[in-house]
């Protein structure tokens, strides 16, 4: 979609060399009360030579279509009925060019977007190798990726000054260059409220696991480990009369502390980087700060987001401090985590058990020391892994790229 100009005088110019060109086979809807700028229009009229057109235009403050209906061939009054003293907005609806990362999203979205743009994908069910991607994104209005997909400057300055908005279908952003995005003014989607339930869940059921050491247990099943009842065999943690801690209390957070509360733990404590005081006291659960977090935790869950300042924030100095009995539950991102020092932590006992749905790198290299580890439960990243949270993900991220096509509000926007 192109956007044209405040058009009082201007298009009075351009009526008189309308002659000179043969309008392309697009539409020009004409509306009041917006001030795009001019040059855009003259980009259109180079691609006009020696094509016919057909023109609607219109003035109504509801964007509905009246006025004429005007037809083609070099005949200025095509373009001199664009103009008025009034101030219009006007644009060509030719379809933008939307690159998509892969091949295996939701249909909903790319069914929205097929629509009205025109779709150019990765067509396979695995994330687009970088260079393809380089390849692929010259010239693209707008990309449907995920967080597999680095978006620097090296790919925006490839994509070009067409490129206008990109969507995530993630709640975290870490991937994308958001302060580049936003010097060159594009827009940035992405998923929040929409997995905060399914994230949750998993949550407590990647702690329970660890906890309860059902992973180990299952195993001791499928290798003849289990011969018969023993009274402490595979005896695990309850979260009974534990201390829970929680650093991060965003949605996330606060749903993971609700599910939890009827598991009857003495203590839900949290820390956060901002006072919710009231939201505590709502939630029955008490903000710390975060040493006392770290010491007195009996479950620690990390449920931030991943920026400047978690960056490896949990290292051998935290895990020092940390109950021997402490279990760690990661689904947040793995680069919150210094991996290296977990690993010596758990095989040092300084903590008892991890369980983690987020790593550096992902997917986890198979002979990674963390694969080794009895006293880690890990997951390939599926917080928000149900069906119909993914389907709500994919309508939201096709939604906010046409959202951001049409300049218009996004659904989510960072």
């Amino acid at each position: 979609m192109i956007v044209l100009p405040d058009i009082d005088i201007v298009f009075r110019v351009a009526a008189l060399v309308g002659s000179c060109f043969v309008l392309p086979d697009f539409r020009v809807y004409s509306y009041r009360g917006m001030n795009p700028a001019f040059r855009q229009f003259f980009a259109v009229l180079p691609f006009a030579v020696g094509r016919g057109s057909l023109v609607r235009c219109g003035r109504t403050s509801d964007r509905q279509l009246t006025g004429v209906l005007l037809t083609q061939r070099r005949d200025p009054r095509v373009l001199g009925a664009l103009f008025s003293a009034q101030r219009r907005y006007c644009c060509f609806e030719m379809k933008p060019k939307v690159y998509v990362t892969r091949n295996d999203y939701a249909r909903i979205g790319l069914d929205l977007l097929k629509e009205e743009c025109d779709i150019s994908l990765w067509d396979e069910s695995y994330p687009v190798p970088r260079d393809e991607f380089l390849k692929n994104v010259a010239g693209k209005d707008a990309i449907y990726c995920s967080l597999n997909d680095r978006i620097d400057k090296e790919l925006l300055d490839q994509a070009g000054p067409n490129l206008k908005v990109i969507s995530t279908i993630s709640v975290g952003y870490d991937h994308i260059d958001v302060k580049e995005c936003k010097q060159r003014g594009i827009r940035v989607g992405y998923t929040p409220d929409v997995l905060t339930d399914a994230t949750a869940e998993l949550t407590v059921a990647l702690l329970l696991a660890t906890a309860r050491r059902m992973f180990e247990a299952n195993k001791q099943v499928h290798t003849g480990g289990w011969k018969s009842w023993s009274p402490m065999w595979m005896c695990g943690r309850g979260v009974k009369n534990s201390v829970v801690g929680i650093f991060g209390f965003g949605r996330i957070g606060q749903e993971v502390a609700k599910r939890l509360a009827p598991f009857k733990p003495s203590t839900i404590q949290f820390t956060s980087r901002t006072d919710k005081f009231l939201t505590a006291e709502d939630l029955g659960v008490t903000q710390v700060p975060f040493d006392e977090l770290v010491e007195t935790s009996d479950f620690l869950i990390i449920a931030c987001s991943y920026n400047v300042e978690t960056a490896n924030l949990f290292n051998d100095a935290v895990f020092s401090r940390m109950k021997p009995s402490a279990i760690l539950i990661n689904t947040s991102r793995g680069g919150v985590v210094e991996q290296h020092d977990l690993i010596h932590a758990l095989r040092a006992g300084k903590i008892q058990a991890a369980g983690l749905d987020v790593t550096t790198p992902e997917p986890l290299p198979l002979d990674n020391p963390l694969l080794t580890l009895p006293n880690v439960v890990l997951l390939p990243h599926i917080g928000s892994a149900d069906i119909e949270t993914r389907i709500e993900m994919s309508r939201i991220t096709g939604c906010n790229i046409l959202a951001g096509l049409k300049g218009v509000k996004m659904l989510s926007e960072v």
